[in-house]
Formats: C-alpha cells, structure tokens, sequence
C-alpha cells in the first residue's frame, strides 16, 4: 500500500503535532510475541519494518511538528522531520501522557505496530475542523485496544491530558473500551477512526503484509523462510 497523500484542497489542522511512541527494534526487545515461531532477530526485522512504514506515512502528511518518543536511540529507519524526545520511565500509560505533555496543541499519537495506516485511516482526524467537532478522537485495535489516540490542545479540554490517560490499564481486551470510557467520563465528544489490526501474533503479521502489499512490512515478511508464520497457530503472552 503506498503512502497516501492528503489533497491540498484538504488541509490537516494548521497546528497538529503527528507523534508515534515506539521502541528501538532490537532483538529480544520488541515483536517478543512473534516468538515462536520467528527468532528474536527476524521478529526485530519485521517491526523494524513496521516503524519505517509508519514514521514514512506520517512524514509525507502535512502537520505543524512530527515526534517520536523513542525508547532506545534512532536508526536508519528514522526520517528527517521529526524530533525525537525520549519515554518517560513508568508504565505505558504514564508514558503515552507523557508524549502529549510534551507537545502544545492537538496531538494525533500513534504506536509502531500498524505499519498498514495511510492517509484515508486518517482522513477524520486530519480533517481542517476535526478537533472543532470532537475533543478527542481514538482509534480501535481488533485485539481490543487502540492504536491511535488523538486530544484537542489543552485549552479546549475540561481535565489536564494526563488525566486521560493515567491509570487506564494497557495491554488488556477491554483497553479500548477503558479509554473510550475515560474519554466519555470527562465529557469529551470522541471521535473514531476505523478498526485496524496490530501486529502482535503471525496472523497478524500475514493479514496486515496481505493489506499493505507494497509496505516495507510486506517485504520483510515474503523475506521470511517460505511457511515461517504460517507454521505456527498459538503464540505466547506479550508482557
């Protein structure tokens, strides 16, 4: 899937910051759930991947700033254009919070494992008035979580940004639901993009190469051993 432009007669919200909160991908470090039946190094080899996809998506839309709140150190996977600030210590809720403190504005964030995005799974949150009709934008996971979160500048809010995020338990089924809770328990009209699968497991991993067949991802998964990720129908708990 080749990275979609938005039209020029459609501009995204003249001061939006595009953030993604990501790990370096390292062996052993990221994508542990694609282990069996990948090895730690070819599992760093599809996140990998999966992040240039979505740093090279984000980069080719229009927005007022660009951030990457990495856990470990940039690569060559890294574009020009965006600053990269690092994550907090704390659990990820504390460390998604955190990203938005760090940015003035609205904030669409985004993780790395939705390497399938473009500009048409973005186009309502990148709309000129998005953040005029909605204070809050969320964008579901199939898995039950989320994989976008997007809040309206701080001015335009009734609770400090952290306040919506902190203490929402990450990493569950029902995260997405918790989110969106929090997000109605504060008022905030919300918002929704549509459903997209991370890539967590290696069925994950061959319907999203299957949606994005000219990704980087893609390639990186035909460049496993052939029957690789197909071989394997159970994976192991993420912690």
């Amino acid at each position: 899937m080749k990275n979609a432009q938005v039209p020029a007669a459609r501009p995204v919200p003249p001061d939006l910051t595009l953030a993604v909160i990501a790990k370096e991908p390292l062996p052993g470090r990221v994508k542990t759930r694609l282990c069996p039946p990948c090895t730690p190094a070819q599992a760093a080899g599809l996140a990998c991947a999966a992040l240039h996809d979505t740093l090279a998506t984000l980069a080719a839309l229009p927005a007022r700033r660009r951030v990457l709140a990495l856990d470990g150190r940039p690569g060559p996977w890294l574009p020009p254009g965006f600053d990269v600030i690092p994550q907090v210590p704390g659990t990820l809720d504390v460390r998604l919070a955190a990203v938005f403190g760090a940015c003035e504005g609205p904030v669409l964030l985004l993780g790395m494992d939705t390497p399938q995005i473009d500009a048409a799974a973005l186009a309502p949150v990148l709309a000129p008035h998005a953040f005029a009709h909605h204070e809050a934008w969320l964008g579901p996971a199939s898995d039950g979580g989320f994989w976008a979160l997007g809040l309206a500048a701080p001015s335009a809010l009734p609770v400090p940004r952290a306040a919506l995020l902190r203490g929402v338990p990450m990493s569950r089924p029902d995260t997405g639901a918790l989110q969106r809770a929090r997000l109605h328990a504060a008022g905030l009209r919300t918002g929704t993009l549509p459903t997209l699968t991370d890539v967590d497991t290696a069925p994950d991993a061959l319907s999203v190469a299957a949606l994005a067949p000219h990704s980087r991802f893609a390639a990186a998964v035909g460049a496993l051993p052939q029957g690789l990720l197909t071989s394997c129908t159970t994976t192991g708990s993420n912690p």
